[in-house]
Order: structure tokens, then sequence, then C-alpha cells
């Protein structure tokens, strides 16, 4: 599936606090296109709508999932890094998604529809770090959902699996969001003048 760089730009919307700083967003995530037709369900194109808010101690994730395979299950994750460009096609020079954090279950009901909603501190500051191997501060601007079950996506060539749910057991990426103008992820609402640098 392709998404041109302004459609992509017209699907994210912005809230700003009095003060300025950007408050609240919502925006779509895109699917990964080796694996929509393992994704999609009988009706429309799937959809990932999803909306933060920033909070006074923590901030609010929900998303909603639309026209995907009924009983779909997934694992949501915040991640360091995306494989799509802001079109919505595959990165050709991605090689790994950096630094994950799983985050919540999202399970489709029998029409092909989904909800979950986390809190946890995300909007501008979320981040991880381990000095044990030397992982500095390192941010997790993006949001991504993986196919629980590695088995339901083996008919558009998947094979293996990818350590994207409790068991370490996943299948592949199903949708992702994608890079905004400052090469930043959705989760970063207020970016610096200087590209990929977010100001908490």
């Amino acid at each position: 599936m392709k998404l041109s760089a302004a459609i992509v730009l017209l699907l994210s919307i912005f809230f700003v606090s009095p003060a300025g700083a950007v408050t609240k967003t919502t925006f779509q995530l895109v699917a990964n296109p080796k694996f929509l037709s393992c994704l999609s369900g009988a009706k429309g194109t799937p959809t990932a709508k999803v909306t933060v808010t920033e909070g006074k101690l923590n901030d609010t994730l929900t998303i909603s999932l639309s026209h995907v395979k009924p009983n779909l299950g997934f694992d949501l994750f915040t991640i360091q890094r995306t494989n799509l460009l802001a079109t919505g096609e595959l990165d050709p020079n991605f090689t790994t998604f950096g630094l994950a954090w799983y985050q919540t279950d999202v399970q489709a009901d029998k029409n092909g529809n989904a909800n979950a909603t986390i809190h946890t501190i995300l909007v501008d500051e979320i981040f991880g770090f381990d000095p044990d191997v030397s992982l500095t501060p390192t941010n997790t601007f993006h949001v991504g959902i993986w196919f629980d079950n590695p088995d339901e996506a083996t008919a558009c060539g998947f094979t293996g699996t990818t350590p994207f749910n409790g068991e370490h057991d996943a299948g592949p990426n199903a949708m992702i969001s994608v890079p905004s103008a400052m090469g930043l992820g959705p989760l970063c609402l207020n970016p610096s003048s200087t590209p990929g640098v977010c100001s908490p």
C-alpha cells in the first residue's frame, strides 16, 4: 500500500496548548505492504487510528483498528525506528527496529475491529537506557503492531518468528507509524529546530 507524504501528513491532527506546546495528536499506522493481504479483512482497507494525549503524570494512547481479519491478535510496541518511509513504502535502507518497548496486546473481534488504551510516559519523553550494554538514553517515538501468531502471515511469505510478544515467538510487523519531515516518530509532538531531535 502506498501513501504519498502529503496524504500521510493529512492523517495527523495536532492540538496546541495555550503555551504553544502540542499536547495531543491523532495519526494513522500504515500497513506493512509485504503483509497487507494477510492483514486485510473482507471489507475495506485495514486502518489503525492512534490518538495520544499528554497528561500531568503520564500520557494516554488509544488505538482503534478496523477492517482487519476477524479475531487476529496483535502486540503493540513503541519502537526506536520504523521500516517505512514517509510515503508508506518500505525503506530500502532499513536494518533493525532498534529499541522496542512492549506496551499492550490488541485483539480484533469477529468483525475485524479492535481497541486498546495504555497509560504511560509517551509525549516527547519516552525512552529507555541500559548502561550494562552501553545503551545511552534512547527514544522510542514510533508505534507499531505485530502479528501475535506467526502462522497468520505465512501465506504472505513469512517464515520463522520475531521477539515481538511475551513469549518471543511473534510474527512480522503488521502496521507501523511513518517518520515526520523532521525524521521523528509521531510520539515526538514538539521537535526541536535540529532535525531528528525532540524537545522534552
